[in-house]
Parts: C-alpha cells; structure tokens; sequence
C-alpha cells in the first residue's frame, strides 16, 4: 500500500505550488506542490489502514523520511501521529534522528509536541535520559523539541521542568531562526 500512495502523491503534483511551497521554506526542501489537504485525502485511508495494524512500522516511516519531496516527511509525522499510542520508549533514538535529518520547524514542531510529547507522558523516564541532554543540545532543534515536548500539557505542564529547559537555552541567539544546516 505504501508504494500505492507515493505514486499517488507524484501523480497529483502541482509544479507551480511546488516552487512556492519551497519558496515558504527558505528553499531548504523541494516539494510536489500538494497543499495539506490534498495530500491529506489522498492519505486518509492509507493513514485509517495504518491504525488498524496498531504497531509503527519504521521501515515505511524511513521510506517515507529518505524520499526527497517534503510531502514525504509530513506523510511519515501524520503516520507517527496516528500511531502514536504504540511508539514505544525504544523508539526515543529512532525520533531523535527524526528531529535531527531533514529539520525544520515544520516537522519538528509537530514532532516535539504531538509524539515526544505522548512518549513522556507515557515513559517519563525519557525526561532525564533523553529531554535534559536535549535541552543542553549544541543541535537547535533537540533544545527546541525540549522547550515544546509538553506543549500540549496545558494544566499539566511541569513549569518547573519548563523553567530550567528554557534557562538552559537562554543564550542561544539563533534559536528562533536556526542558521545551522537542515542536515540533508
């Protein structure tokens, strides 16, 4: 099913919003020019089909990661995300490598606060082995996903935790507007 959908995405390219969409992102990303809900009708039953196997498989969310055109990365986050109550603490390195290929805010946002976000909630062992060496990450958007791992929260939130992840960032002068590669 997976190969199903890659063809069906390269099939509805739009080369004209392909230019603009990359233009949106600073050029670091070529595109196929399907806007979100597009590209979310044509995934919806590969995504509803995805749910029923109730289990992540890394090798489609790879695939999907390795394929060059955007829309790729932003089918394998709405696949994490859907699966996202069977990611499992193992999987942390797994995500890292996620947030650190390929980043930008546009799936590493959704990725601090939507999946790193459940898998604390879940596993808060993570918090000290793996969301304090982020935050003291030299790479932006490991201290990024730190700061918004418990984004979605809301009364929750450890704002002590918060506090000192913040600290710990406070001098980066880049953190904003990353000048670092998108580690292509």
């Amino acid at each position: 099913m997976i190969n199903n959908i890659i063809s069906a995405l390269y099939e509805n390219a739009d080369s004209e919003k392909a230019l603009q969409m990359a233009a949106y992102m600073k050029d670091n990303f070529s595109f196929l020019g399907i806007q979100k809900p597009k590209r979310q009708q044509i995934t919806k039953e590969f995504i509803k089909e995805a749910k029923k196997g109730k289990a992540v498989d890394w090798d489609v969310v790879d695939m999907l990661w390795n394929l060059p055109e955007r829309e790729f990365q932003y089918l394998a986050v709405d696949y994490l995300i859907a699966l996202k109550d069977y990611v499992k603490d193992e999987d942390i390195e797994k995500i890292e490598k996620l947030i650190t290929t390929k980043s930008w805010w546009d799936t590493v946002d959704a990725i601090a606060s939507i999946i790193v976000g459940e898998m604390c909630r879940k596993y808060p062992e993570l918090i000290e082995k793996n969301i304090m060496d982020w935050a003291e990450s030299s790479n932006t958007w490991l201290a990024r996903t730190a700061i918004l791992f418990q984004l979605r929260y809301k009364e929750n939130t450890d704002t002590d935790l918060l506090s000192k992840i913040i600290k710990k960032n406070s001098e980066e002068k880049d953190f904003l507007s990353p000048k670092q590669s998108v580690g292509f």
